[in-house]
């Protein structure tokens, strides 16, 4: 714990010895020419020295971040109206010429090596077919963020937007994807052009990240709200994010043709998001109504418990009825156990059943801050849950709104008006 503490105190101490005029200075420094990258090897690479699957593969993945960088050079303006400092809108104005930038790069790569497209849009519409459907549901929550910060410009919904643009897509999606790609154009000596680009977009990115720690660790000593600003995104976006590098069909091969495996890159993308919330002041455990992120699991077994539950159908695109396996859903309710908020029961004490139509039943007992759950049925629970275990998944998975599954039968809750009353705090949503 001291030494957590101390690297923490490290953390923080570098963050605030950064200055908005250290990153600007650092862009002015790194001025680099996407139009000037020589693709001719990486053409004879792309088409005679890849395999038909590595080729499959590389397109996959360049394809979200074609469309990637294209999403955040759009969404990049409301940032810059709503940054409360001018030296904020300066960096940000540079970092909107970055990701063109990128753009741009991506693009001539697709058209040049690839042949997809005739120009941007075109290049765009032709890869569109290759994005995950986490990696769609992703990056349309970031146009929603966009456009919440052109209607409220506060300190904690600009906090909210910096972490979603910053932390999560750029250091938790991108970085490691970055590395991945990286680690092996440069151990095969292949794509001396894409190799050389991807290294640029890599350095602008870490300047991205660093602004983005620094803007959140100064929003959060500014006002206190932005914790719960932030924990309220990071519980509605994560449950998407974790599908964005599910290859098609579940084909592992897409990323271990490559010398890695999805394990590899989901490990370093939570490592990576812990690390920069650590910094800027805002550890995961600690906010409020925190996500479900099991602590008492180091970052591969987090990585491949999140990958399970995708896999089971519980999380992610919903591709047929969900897995029944016990110890699949035995992690399931683990995980709902986690995501409880014990502050909204009624004296920190209460009992949820779960009877389902179609599968076993369940129940979590709260007892002043410990939580437990169980396979079983409790005789007089606060609050049952009657319905079919695809539905309450449905729910949990962010699929089916609870309110409407009501309505339409598909929950019925029973028991304390009181406890159904505070069902969307309880579950965090």
């Amino acid at each position: 714990m001291a030494d957590t503490a101390t690297a923490e105190s490290r953390e923080r101490a570098a963050i605030d010895n950064i200055t908005y005029e250290d990153l600007y200075a650092r862009w002015e420094r790194g001025q680099w020419r996407a139009m000037e990258l020589d693709f001719t090897t990486d053409r004879t690479d792309w088409h005679e020295t890849f395999s038909d699957l590595e080729r499959r593969a590389a397109l996959w993945n360049y394809s979200m971040f074609f469309h990637g960088e294209d999403s955040v050079t759009d969404n990049l303006s409301p940032y810059i109206d709503a940054a409360p400092k001018e030296e904020q809108k300066y960096f940000l104005t540079t970092q909107q010429v970055d990701e063109a930038r990128h753009s741009v790069f991506f693009g001539r790569f697709m058209r040049e090596v690839v042949d997809r497209g005739d120009d941007i849009a075109s290049s765009l519409n032709s890869t569109s077919p290759e994005l995950t459907w986490g990696f769609r549901q992703t990056f349309r929550y970031l146009d929603k963020v966009a456009d919440d910060l052109r209607k409220d410009r506060s300190i904690p919904n600009f906090a909210a937007a910096i972490t979603m643009y910053h932390l999560l897509v750029e250091a938790t999606l991108a970085q490691p994807g970055q590395h991945f790609i990286e680690s092996y154009v440069i151990q095969r000596g292949i794509l001396p052009g894409f190799r050389e680009g991807m290294e640029n977009v890599s350095r602008d990115e870490q300047r991205h990240i660093g602004f983005g720690v620094k803007c959140l660790s100064d929003c959060v000593k500014q006002d206190p709200d932005c914790a719960y600003a932030v924990a309220d995104l990071m519980r509605e976006v994560m449950p998407m994010m974790i599908g964005v590098f599910v290859p098609p069909g579940w084909d592992t091969r897409y990323v271990e043709v490559f010398g890695s495996t999805i394990e590899d890159v989901y490990e370093h993308g939570m490592v990576s998001l812990e690390q920069k919330m650590r910094a800027a002041g805002l550890p995961i455990e600690e906010l409020p109504g925190a996500p479900p992120v099991p602590r008492d699991l180091n970052a591969r077994e987090r990585a491949e418990r999140g990958l399970a539950m995708v896999r089971a159908g519980y999380l992610g695109e919903k591709n047929g009825p969900p897995s029944r396996d016990p110890e699949k859903l035995a992690i399931l309710f683990d995980s709902i156990k986690r995501s409880i908020d014990a502050k909204a029961t009624p004296n920190g004490a209460a009992t949820i059943q779960w009877d389902f139509r179609d599968a076993d039943p369940w129940y979590l007992r709260i007892d002043n801050g410990s939580t437990t759950v169980e396979q079983g049925r409790l005789e007089n629970p606060d609050l049952a849950l009657r319905c079919r275990l695809e539905d309450w998944i449905d729910i949990t998975a962010g699929r089916e709104d609870p309110r409407l599954a009501m309505v339409r039968g598909k929950l019925r809750p029973k028991g304390s008006v009181r406890m159904m009353l505070r069902m969307p705090k309880l579950f965090g949503r």
